[in-house]
């Protein structure tokens, strides 16, 4: 009998495993200039470093007031939920990215943009492209593998 109870805790561990790899990617960005990253979820802790506002970070652990979060370098830090919001933003992760203005390589460049400028995530899944407004107010279209935070 132990063998069988074993194998069905077994079984029913890697279903719930397979459930939690299976979920979307979440992903939140900073509401205001200068939020403080810890590396325990509490205010107590060791500050690790200061977020601007918009940028994009993606959720791992949801723990009541807390969330524990992954920036575009892989850094992991516990952010306190109030300071994200659901807004999406990207990150931009390719030196000089060209913003088109249609999600065609042979649209007009709107716009270059430098590495790790924030960008305000509008659309996604347009054949590779995403949609995206710079804080100028330029839209246009730059490509998934040049963005980070989808």
């Amino acid at each position: 009998m132990r063998p069988l109870r074993f194998s069905k805790w077994i079984a029913a561990s890697l279903l719930g495993l397979a459930g939690v790899s299976a979920t979307a990617l979440e992903f939140r960005s900073v509401a205001e200039h200068g939020a403080v990253f810890y590396d325990a979820p509490s205010v107590a802790a060791k500050k690790l470093f200061v977020a601007s506002k918009g940028l994009p970070v993606e959720v791992l652990v949801d723990n009541k007031d807390w969330l524990r979060v992954r920036d575009q370098t892989g850094a992991l830090a516990w952010a306190e939920k109030k300071s994200l919001i659901s807004k999406r933003t990207i990150v931009v992760a390719a030196a000089k990215s060209r913003i088109h203005a249609g999600a065609d390589a042979k649209s007009a460049v709107l716009m270059t943009a430098d590495k790790n400028v924030v960008l305000d995530l509008l659309e996604t899944g347009k054949g590779g492209w995403v949609k995206v407004r710079h804080r100028d107010g330029a839209v246009g279209y730059l490509r998934i593998e040049e963005a980070w935070g989808l």
